[in-house]
């Protein structure tokens, strides 16, 4: 989580990245190479069907390169490897590690990535980064990659849903906020205690209440001072003696009348209250052993990450850590196996880091597919650059009242939605709870869109934005976000805490439609009344 950090300027800029005069004598010195090496190249200048077609036949099925793994470094990669006409395939996982974006999806302003000097949130950056991917030439796979094949070339990489073969690989798998491993965890997990203060922090439960953030970093620092928009008091729990976090975020947290800084000061302990929710943390001075009680409804950790490289096993080489052992930038102990971001670096771990490295990593793949005569290339067709305009994606949706509300529709947003949905509609309900600043929503929004797409006229999906509406995520039990409820005539069948796999939210659909009606009613997740409610718009 790179609060420091971050931006591959938007689509259309990205020779201010690397350099125009730079890029360009590279593409001529590459083309003079290739041209040497008299690589395998296909004929076409434009995408069209045909032509897709034809290049897929030259390459016998086997991609240049597959990137796994998202965020700046993974995204990175993709921009240059499209660029470079490899047509980069990117699994951008969904679980695994994280959501799609990696940790900058669970960031705030991002006030150090040049080239945005009023900030961006890390959402905001990561979302123009794929896009900018995607304009030269990535292929998207929202999915986790399940096991990678080494040992045999063309190279395997399985995911959750398909098979593909490459000749190369960029590993851009990020690493994990570690958790604390108090024993309290196992029963107070999403229910006061939370690793991601962007995601959760919105919640009702926390709201005008005493929260506690355990670290001393730039992560710790920042989930600090954002809590203070919705907390009464946020206390920040450091080990040591000192913050390890950057000046300006040591300066903004001490100043700062809504936190209180607690230095030598361990938590070894949560303890719930009369509801089963966070109550009060057990402390414990780290100087002299002494132990106290801190109450507060609210305990979010920053306290440093995993690197996700479990997945490789035994096939590349790991540091007894379990970092990714590089050498020359980005090359690991296998050839054809390339590392960026991350998943390799221990010492910087910014978000401009990240992303020249995921550019290192993706021209040193364009080499090394040249000069062992493996490189097809995808050319692309010129495109006019377009005037930037809103798209109904991206439109701020709007509540529902009683003149707007269809029941016909399939898709819904608020409180009234909600409440005439739960008990007038017939089919399958979905509703799915977000907050304006939760990156992992911006990744499940489009997924549950492509489940519901699915089923028609059988699902109704309404969105509830918990800031909007916290009377209603209250009432609906909801603690972080993303969440979603799936109701089947008025019971409620599963409830699914953050971004899972399409194949779980199809099974409970599947399995509540053409089933009898429940003996027996769950609460409703709002009040039964919606007469005279707010319509909760915005």
């Amino acid at each position: 989580r790179r609060h420091r950090t971050s931006s591959v300027p938007p689509a259309g800029e990205s020779h201010a990245l690397s350099g125009t005069t730079d890029v360009r004598r590279r593409r001529r010195h590459n083309t003079r190479a290739r041209t040497q090496r008299t690589c395998k190249t296909t004929t076409t200048t434009t995408t069209t069907r045909a032509a897709a077609s034809a290049q897929d036949d030259a390459s016998g099925g086997v991609e240049n390169v597959v990137i796994i793994g998202s965020g700046p470094a993974g995204y990175t990669a993709a921009i240059y490897a499209g660029r470079a006409n490899l047509r980069p395939l990117v699994f951008e996982g969904f679980q695994a590690g994280g959501v799609p974006g990696g940790q900058l999806m669970t960031t705030t302003e991002v006030e150090n990535f040049p080239g945005f000097p009023e900030g961006i949130t890390g959402p905001d950056l990561m979302d123009k980064m794929r896009k900018q991917a995607e304009r030269w030439g990535a292929v998207m796979h929202t999915e986790d990659v399940e096991t990678v094949d080494f040992s045999t070339r063309p190279f395997t990489i399985r995911s959750s849903d398909r098979e593909v073969k490459a000749n190369s690989v960029i590993l851009a798998t990020g690493a994990t906020a570690k958790r604390l491993g108090i024993p309290a965890e196992q029963t107070l997990w999403s229910k006061g205690i939370s690793a991601c203060a962007i995601c959760d922090g919105a919640s009702p439960i926390f709201k005008d209440e005493e929260v506690a953030v355990v670290g001393g970093g730039d992560t710790a620092t920042e989930e600090a001072v954002y809590l203070t928009k919705y907390c009464k008091h946020v206390h920040l729990l450091v080990r040591g003696p000192t913050m390890r976090a950057s000046k300006a975020m040591q300066d903004r947290v001490i100043q700062h009348k809504g936190i209180t800084v607690h230095y030598n000061t361990e938590c070894v302990d949560a303890l719930p209250n009369s509801k089963g929710l966070l109550g009060s943390l057990k402390l414990r001075d780290t100087a002299n052993g002494d132990e106290r009680r801190l109450n507060v409804k609210g305990l979010f950790y920053g306290i440093g990450h995993t690197p996700n490289s479990k997945i490789y096993g035994n096939q590349i080489e790991l540091d007894s850590a379990g970092y990714v052992v590089v050498k020359d930038g980005s090359k690991t102990s296998l050839e054809g196996v390339f590392s960026a971001g991350d998943l390799h670096d221990q010492e910087y771990r910014q978000a401009i880091t990240a992303a020249g490295s995921g550019c290192m990593a993706a021209i040193t793949v364009e080499r090394y597919l040249t000069e062992n005569n493996l490189l097809i290339e995808y050319h692309q067709s010129k495109q006019k650059a377009q005037p930037a305009s809103k798209t109904v994606e991206d439109a701020e949706p709007e509540a529902e009242d009683s003149e707007t509300f269809d029941i016909e529709a399939t898709k819904h947003y608020g409180q009234f939605a909600l409440r005439k949905l739960y008990h007038e509609s017939d089919r399958v309900l979905m509703v799915m709870y977000s907050s304006p600043t939760c990156g992992p929503c911006r990744r499940l929004k489009p997924m549950l869109d492509k489940v519901v797409q699915e089923y028609d006229s059988k699902v109704h999906y309404v969105e509830i934005d918990i800031v909007a509406d916290p009377e209603i995520a209250e009432a609906a039990g909801v603690a972080g976000t993303p969440t979603t409820q799936i109701f089947y005539k008025k019971e409620r069948l599963k409830v699914l805490s953050g971004v899972k796999m399409k194949s779980e939210y199809r099974e409970v659909i599947e399995s509540a439609i053409g089933a009898p009606a429940p003996a027996t009613e769950a609460p409703a997740p709002v009040a039964p009344e919606p007469v005279g409610a707010s319509s909760g718009k915005r």
